[in-house]
């Protein structure tokens, strides 16, 4: 191919070029988007999601570009699995910060946070196993009805609640072992409840996250209730340690979580190395899917450990969090 324009090449080569050109060119503008820091609009950010995938197309351009010696395309190939690669470690804009923090603060308190989404109530008494046997000292439910909530009352013995059980996907759900006194929780179309707990002396605020998913058609409401859940991280991180945990229905690779995490929070599996262990759809396997749900939070917090579980009757994995509070 060297030296022979496209247009001269035989019908089926001529073909494969253009097929990897546009498998190339659809993922430059993904990663690029991932590059300017923008979610951009239906199909990116549904995309974006699952970005260490691009991989897999981009590496059959890059061995078709080489097949046909087509040195253009293999430089373009190379360049955009380069750019995609980098874009795979983990995002952890407080890093630097926070450790410092650590080395100077005293741990005051080791604190275990669950969360779980039991799509629409259906993992609930799956749940109550899980919560039993891990013993969390903190509880995040999504999707958590009436009926859901009344079966972890039953089967759980958690003196504090913060709960909405709207109905279907909207409920959600915070237990605690803390007194846990009610706050106004963050407005959406799933319900966001938050409270304060007391633990070692200190208040720490919780939110629960539940913004609606990036469905197309429904971007804009996504990116605003991500904005929502920043603006709540604004306003309340000069006034002690903040927790936000839940189904955030984004990744790291979405410009409008980053931009949550820039706001003063630490994203508990990034810092543990797990930033892309999946944790929905679980019914695909790993290590298919994307990481969005999480627990995040403020430089008071110094993750210690991170754990994924499978759970029958959802499509989310639990996410169990073992955090050190920092005082004094």
């Amino acid at each position: 191919m060297e030296g022979q324009a496209p247009d001269r090449l035989p019908l089926g080569r001529r073909l494969a070029v253009w097929g990897a050109g546009l498998v190339l060119g659809g993922i430059s503008v993904i990663v690029g988007c991932r590059a300017l820091d923008v979610d951009a609009t239906t199909p990116v950010p549904q995309l974006l999601a699952f970005l260490p995938w691009l991989l897999v197309p981009g590496a059959a351009a890059l061995l078709c570009a080489a097949l046909l010696r087509w040195r253009l395309g293999v430089v373009w190939a190379v360049a955009v699995l380069a750019v995609t690669s980098w874009f795979l470690q983990p995002y952890d804009p407080g890093g630097a910060q926070a450790s410092a923090r650590a080395g100077e603060g005293r741990e005051v308190a080791r604190i275990t946070v669950l969360t779980s989404n039991v799509l629409f109530g259906r993992a609930t008494s799956g749940l109550v196993d899980v919560v039993r046997r891990e013993r969390p000292d903190l509880v995040f439910v999504q999707e958590c009805d009436a009926a859901c909530l009344g079966a972890l009352r039953a089967g759980l013995s958690y003196p504090y609640e913060s709960a909405v059980p709207s109905p279907g996907s909207r409920g959600s759900a915070i237990l605690s072992r803390y007194p846990l006194e009610t706050a106004a929780g963050i407005p959406g179309r799933l319900e966001m409840p938050g409270g304060v707990v007391t633990v070692a002396g200190q208040r720490v605020r919780v939110q629960l996250a539940h913004p609606v998913p990036p469905v197309p058609g429904g971007v804009g409401a996504w990116r605003q209730e991500l904005g929502a859940v920043r603006d709540w991280v604004v306003r309340h991180r000069a006034s002690g340690p903040l927790l936000v945990a839940g189904d955030f229905n984004a990744s790291q690779d979405h410009a409008a979580f980053r931009a949550l995490l820039d706001a003063g929070l630490r994203d508990a599996a990034a810092v543990a190395g797990q930033s892309r262990t999946p944790s929905w759809p679980a019914t695909v396997g790993r290590p298919f899917g994307t990481q969005i749900d999480h627990v995040l939070g403020s430089g008071a917090f110094v993750p210690r450990g991170v754990r994924f579980l499978d759970l029958a009757g959802t499509d989310h994995r639990v996410l169990v969090v073992e955090l050190g509070l920092l005082g004094g």
